[in-house]
């Protein structure tokens, strides 16, 4: 007796299926009372937009700038503070810091960083990050007001230009 071709004319391969769970077994549920609204596409409403914008400059004008920025070295190759601002990207409002680049070899005279983010989380409620070495935010804390997010920012540690 012959034996017919199986799946596509190919002879001796029989086709197995298998069911695959959808998730790997080792995942497991975790609570995430944040989840849902950082997920979330919320806009940020115009009013709290100007607040949040506001209550940042005064605090960029009145304690970081002051702590930070130094006047321009003399004679120096290496890179400066020179200004701190804010701005809005969708939901997220970054703590930005400008740099001089004064070398000879150096790409550009000046560059950007931002060294921290408020993402908006409904309900006036913020998450608060930190930019790592690494090149990725890390969040370390959720669903705090504004003032509270204000105050760990003006605190430094993490949040250092």
């Amino acid at each position: 007796m012959a034996s017919r071709p199986l799946c596509g004319g190919r002879e001796g391969r029989g086709v197995t299926s298998v069911a695959r769970s959808r998730r790997p077994s080792g995942w497991t549920w975790v609570y995430d009372p944040a989840g849902a609204l950082r997920r979330s596409k919320k806009p940020v409403p115009a009013a709290l937009q100007h607040e949040v914008e506001r209550r940042a400059q005064a605090l960029i004008d009145s304690t970081l700038k002051p702590r930070y920025i130094q006047p321009p070295p003399r004679k120096t190759e290496l890179n400066y503070l020179v200004d701190l601002h804010a701005r809005w990207r969708g939901p997220f409002f970054y703590f930005c810091s400008r740099y001089c680049s004064p070398g000879p070899r150096a790409l550009s005279p000046f560059f950007e960083s931002k060294f921290a983010r408020l993402q908006y989380a409904g309900n006036v409620r913020f998450n608060l990050a930190y930019f790592r070495h690494t090149g990725q935010w890390w969040e370390i804390a959720q669903l705090l007001s504004l003032e509270e997010c204000l105050a760990k920012i003006e605190a430094g540690g993490l949040f250092t230009p």
